[in-house]
């Protein structure tokens, strides 16, 4: 690998956290709602259970929690912090903004703060701008955020999205090392507006082009046409990512995509040539989470020893919009 074939990064991941909260929502308690059972959706998605925020519990408090808990770990300082970027599809309201919540929350001062939209490509969208910043000089210390609370759009009488959601919180802080090279090494993205009608949630506007919405405030999808524009598009990202730096999948230690459902995922590795136990995921216990599947499922590799200094790790999000966001990285917390 040359230097010349790197994104230039001077970023460092020096702290890791996460949440969910303590109330499931399991697939027995599904069953009760719709027509579903326990097997059908293991088999179909992979998810045993789910995370689900409290009716007075919102997007900013899981966010908070979350930086608690990275704060706690590793004993960082945060008042210093120079900018705060909260990846979100369900933000508390439309403004004020979940990062000025978290700013609030931890009296972090002279912080910029600034709520990103990528829906479940928003934490991998969220480190390459967070990668700008610290280049451009604008700030030294960032922290990055997904978190969303996706049961308060899901509409629990559609029994083709009411399996998959549910709601948390990760959180890493990249800082600024001058010193040496930075953990960031290539970078992707792409986006296919023309596929936004597939997946979709309704606000002030009531169409997409000329498709009229359907189900104001609840989340909207077209599982068939989703998985379809994944499983044969994410490959071609993914290799197109490892060739700006004269790799292939079989340097890469860990695949850590975004936690859509499991059969997305399998069928991306199949045609990516990538083995599912090399695959980082958290939609077991934490379901589909949107922004936060990939911070949740780096912190239970964490939690478990799996994420090795000098490993090369691969994360992939994709999602409405639509659109994809990928980041190689050299894992050196």
């Amino acid at each position: 690998m040359t230097s010349s074939s790197r994104i230039r990064s001077n970023a460092k991941l020096t702290a890791i956290g996460s949440y969910v909260p303590d109330r499931k929502l399991t697939n027995a308690d599904l069953e009760r709602l719709v027509d579903t059972n326990d097997e059908w959706i293991v088999q179909r998605t992979g998810i045993s259970e789910r995370c689900m925020s409290a009716p007075g519990q919102f997007t900013s408090d899981l966010c908070i929690e979350a930086v608690a808990d990275l704060q706690r770990r590793y004993n960082v300082q945060l008042e210093d912090v120079d900018y705060i970027i909260v990846s979100t599809t369900t933000p508390d309201m439309p403004f004020p903004s979940v990062s000025a919540r978290v700013q609030q929350a931890f009296n972090i001062q002279a912080c910029g703060a600034i709520d990103l939209q990528a829906a479940c490509a928003g934490f991998t969208a969220a480190l390459q701008n967070a990668n700008g910043l610290l280049l451009s000089g604008i700030a030294r210390k960032v922290l990055v955020i997904g978190a969303d609370t996706m049961t308060k759009i899901t509409d629990y009488t559609d029994r083709t999205t009411c399996i998959l959601f549910g709601d948390g919180a990760g959180a890493v802080l990249v800082e600024a090392d001058d010193d040496r090279e930075g953990d960031l090494l290539a970078s992707y993205s792409v986006t296919t507006g023309a596929g936004g009608h597939h997946v979709y949630l309704t606000g002030l506007s009531e169409k997409i082009g000329e498709h009229e919405l359907q189900n104001p405030g609840k989340i909207v999808q077209n599982g068939r046409e989703v998985y379809k524009w994944a499983v044969s598009t994410v490959p071609v990202g993914i290799e197109q990512l490892l060739e700006r730096v004269g790799l292939t999948v079989a340097d890469i230690d860990w695949f850590v995509p975004h936690s859509a459902n499991m059969r997305i995922i399998e069928s991306i590795c199949e045609r990516s040539g990538i083995p599912v136990e090399r695959t980082l995921a958290s939609l077991k216990h934490y379901g589909n989470t949107s922004s936060a599947t990939i911070p949740l499922a780096l912190d239970l590799a964490v939690r478990d020893n799996k994420l090795q200094q000098g490993q090369l790790v691969l994360l992939y999000g994709f999602g409405a919009g639509l659109t994809q966001a990928g980041v190689l990285l050299r894992w050196e917390l």
